[in-house]
């Protein structure tokens, strides 16, 4: 029998070879990225149906995965425990949450859009001006965008915060008191400004117009931030894509959020033909118009210590 010699050169590189091959596997069976977004229902949740964001990302390696949620607070609760990694918000739940210690990063955001909040009073209400308002039954949601509103609206006017006779109440519960007559005021934005003007035929005595801007923002974590940059001005070109169709397509794109909403489709239109269209990465100027809420919401003792918004400002911010 012939004796096969193998130099010992070659055996080395081999058993070399060998031990570098695990490497090799446990690299091509390294997780994708992950994208978890929370999402309310509105344009996260048409950008869900629609697919695109899955089909850009795919070619990064990047996974989504979509939780739905009921409002802002408790999916910034969601980001402040590591659950998600994106979401939509109003203006006033990133600073409670900035406050609070959350590490979350400020991404994008809508356009100003005053037209869709405003102070609702009922048709044949004695209310006839901002001044009228003065001691009277004001509902409002606590430390929402529309309490920085409604200062904001009396300062413009000359009054003062002592002049505000405030009932925090949540949406649902605000609508049932200005029904019945047990506040004299409703200060709330679209699609319930919408579904109040509509069902209840309430008069809108003044909106946010050269008041304040009301704003959307879309948030993620510093960390995811500082990690996945490339994922989240994907998802911020998406988001402003439907803004896009949607300025084009109106109807179209009310009776979407009317289905989405479960709202009759005139309340979905009322609310999108007064919507301004426009979805951008964040600027520190944008920021400029958070800290001011913020320093507001200090003054009045509804955040704990007073913060600065910019540090809640990705990389790269300009």
């Amino acid at each position: 029998m012939t004796r096969i010699s193998i130099p010992r050169r070659r055996l080395i590189q081999g058993a070399a070879t060998a031990i570098a091959l695990p490497s090799f596997a446990a690299l091509a069976q390294a997780p994708a990225r992950q994208f978890r977004i929370g999402n309310q229902k509105g344009y996260l949740t048409l950008l869900k149906g629609r697919g695109t964001l899955e089909k850009r990302l795919a070619p990064l390696g990047v996974s989504v995965k979509w939780t739905e949620f009921t409002a802002g607070p408790v999916q910034l609760e969601a980001l402040n425990v590591g659950s998600i990694d994106f979401g939509d918000v109003g203006e006033a739940p990133p600073i409670f949450a900035q406050a609070a210690g959350a590490p979350l990063a400020y991404v994008g955001a809508t356009v100003q859009r005053p037209q869709s909040e405003a102070v609702l009073v009922p048709k044949g209400s004695a209310i006839k001006s901002v001044a009228d308002l003065k001691g009277k039954k004001i509902a409002l949601n606590k430390g929402s965008n529309v309490h920085y509103f409604i200062v904001k609206l009396f300062e413009k006017h000359g009054l003062p915060y002592s002049d505000l006779n405030l009932v925090y109440l949540p949406p649902a519960d605000a609508r049932a008191a200005f029904e019945k007559g047990s506040v004299d005021a409703w200060v709330i934005w679209d699609p319930f400004l919408a579904a109040a003007e509509k069902t209840l035929d309430a008069r809108v005595l003044a909106d946010a117009t050269g008041v304040v801007g009301n704003r959307a923002y879309y948030f993620s974590s510093l960390d995811y931030v500082a990690k996945n940059a490339d994922v989240l001005a994907i998802a911020i070109e998406e988001l402003n894509k439907i803004d896009v169709w949607g300025a084009a397509n109106k109807g179209e794109l009310a009776g979407e959020l009317a289905t989405l909403w479960g709202l009759p489709k005139p309340v979905a239109e009322l609310s999108v033909n007064r919507s301004a269209y426009g979805t951008t990465p964040i600027t520190k100027a944008i920021l400029g118009e958070q800290q001011k809420i913020a320093d507001t919401f200090f003054e009045l003792k509804l955040i704990p210590k007073k913060i600065n918004v910019l540090e809640a400002a990705g990389a790269g911010v300009a």
